[in-house]
């Protein structure tokens, strides 16, 4: 999936409806200064590859503005008026399904990890785009606590289906997230490049085993490999 707008005022309007829900409950937040703790959240992240979720972030940032015993409920109401507005700024792609559907006829076993603040969230837009049959797990690393690149992401992903690193190929868009990960534990690497965002460096340094411009590209990649469908 991809965004399909500027993320700059959709996050300012899902960092609104996330205040406005607190209000209802006499909690009083800057929306400017709980997305700078965010920003935090995100550099701290990305440097330690472990997740520790939107929910910690706001719940730590309001018990240091003196709001310690706000309830789960309350928590989760604001973080779900927040993702209401993120949500539909998310964009399947056109040939996504239909190539969902021929890798599952060919009998190929799929799953999902995603990067992900928010459990709940990647699992609502799954719902919402109709697509969870196609796959045997969702995971994400505000429910695994790591991120990929780190090791341990893929680790628990083939821990899923109980198999080794060659039996399975890693498919993403991320250089350094899936693809660099992916290698240092012996996936074989797909990258699908229409919509990849690199830098040069990273160009440089990561070789993924196969580079994709479209999903139709896919199938007769895969079929290439001699692993188990998974």
């Amino acid at each position: 999936m991809y965004s399909t707008t500027d993320w700059t005022p959709v996050h300012e309007q899902a960092d609104r409806a996330l205040v406005d829900s607190l209000r209802e409950h006499n909690i009083q937040l800057d929306a400017n200064q709980f997305r700078a703790r965010l920003y935090e959240y995100y550099k701290q992240r990305d440097k330690d590859q472990q997740e520790t979720t939107y929910h910690l972030v706001l719940r730590e940032l309001l018990t240091e503005l003196g709001h310690a015993e706000v309830a789960e409920s309350v928590l989760r109401s604001a973080l779900d008026a927040l993702y209401a507005v993120t949500q539909p700024n998310w964009q399947l792609e056109s040939d996504a399904v239909a190539m969902l559907q021929q890798l599952k006829f060919h009998q190929y076993h799929l799953g999902i990890f995603s990067n992900a603040g928010d459990d709940q969230d990647v699992q609502q837009l799954i719902e919402n785009f109709g697509i969870r049959p196609y796959f045997d797990f969702v995971l994400t690393s505000a429910a695994c606590y790591y991120r990929k690149p780190h090791p341990r992401a893929f680790e628990i992903a083939l821990a899923q289906w109980n198999i080794m690193p060659q039996e399975a190929a890693m498919i993403g868009d991320s250089l350094e997230a899936d693809i660099f990960g992916a290698k240092q534990v012996g996936l074989t690497t797909l990258w699908i490049a229409r919509r990849a965002h690199f830098t040069d460096e990273e160009m440089r340094r990561i070789k993924p085993d196969f580079s994709l411009r479209k999903l139709s590209e896919l199938l007769p990649t895969l079929d290439m490999l001699s692993f188990t469908r998974r």
